[in-house]
């Protein structure tokens, strides 16, 4: 049992940090270990404004109404004979369900990945090539979500980073949102640079080309103040306590903590799409 025990403390170091020390592997093995109580989460702070959708009413004759009702039946007929008799992952042992399910950030059009981070932690570094590399084949049912963690001043300041960018990429400012999300990682694990001040991230963005007068003006704006309320309303209600976590469509809560591997981690999210998309 000591053996088994001492195995156990090692794998969560390995693959995870915690909210109480985000700046190096956890301690202990309670300080990597997820909250599994859950919790009522209290109403968010903030809503992004503009999300109510116009929904265009199209009149259809009957004949039309019928054909797509028809096809509708056979494509969910084909989905339930395609799943899975059996699943490999389990509820509590690899995975939190929440309840109740949680907001997204996109609409219900698609099942949503959420991967939260922070720019610090060794082990989102480590994780940032599956995630990327299961993002360019992702199932055309879903759509990855990263999102940073507001634990404290730094990792604060580095959401802000995250989402300057996410704006300034969006605006034409940044070519590859990618490589720079990646040469962030380097910028602290590669070149001893923890970006703890405005004027050392303002000149990492200069090296990509970002002008002071955009960065400035997309640094303190509304919209990247939004997007850090936001993040944090999620952080609270999906009870994030450590990194990397992966929420999937604001129902399940897990981490390759749970899994024991980064390509467990990545196979248990693909079932787990399967299983919101068969409802």
């Amino acid at each position: 049992m000591k053996n088994v025990f001492l195995l156990s403390i090692l794998l969560l170091f390995a693959v995870a940090c915690s909210k109480d020390e985000p700046t190096a592997p956890p301690a202990d093995e309670a300080a990597a270990t997820e909250e599994m109580v859950v919790e009522e989460a209290p109403e968010a702070d903030a809503v992004e404004e503009g999300a109510e959708e116009t929904i265009e009413v199209v009149e259809e004759s009957a004949a039309e109404a019928d054909a797509e009702d028809e096809a509708i039946v056979l494509a969910v007929a084909d989905t339930q004979a395609e799943a899975p008799t059996t699943w490999k992952y389990k509820e509590g042992e690899h995975y939190t369900r929440m309840v109740p399910t949680q907001p997204t950030v996109g609409g219900a059009d698609k099942v949503e990945v959420a991967e939260f981070f922070w720019y610090g932690c060794p082990h989102c570094f480590d994780a940032e090539a599956y995630i990327n590399d299961w993002s360019d084949e992702k199932p055309a049912n879903s759509r990855l979500v990263k999102m940073p963690i507001v634990w404290n001043p730094l990792a604060q300041l580095h959401a802000r980073l995250f989402f300057t960018a996410e704006v300034l990429v969006r605006n034409g400012k940044i070519d590859d949102g990618r490589a720079f999300h990646q040469a962030v990682f380097q910028e602290y694990h590669r070149r001893g640079n923890q970006m703890a001040t405005e004027g050392a991230i303002a000149a990492l963005f200069s090296r990509f080309g970002v002008s002071e007068g955009d960065f400035e003006s997309t640094w303190g704006s509304f919209e990247v103040d939004q997007k850090l309320r936001v993040a944090n309303d999620l952080m609270r209600r999906y009870k994030i306590n450590s990194v990397p976590t992966v929420v999937v469509n604001g129902k399940y809560r897990t981490s390759a903590t749970e899994v024991g591997s980064y390509p467990g981690l990545i196979e248990l999210i693909d079932e787990l799409i399967v299983r919101e998309s068969i409802r």
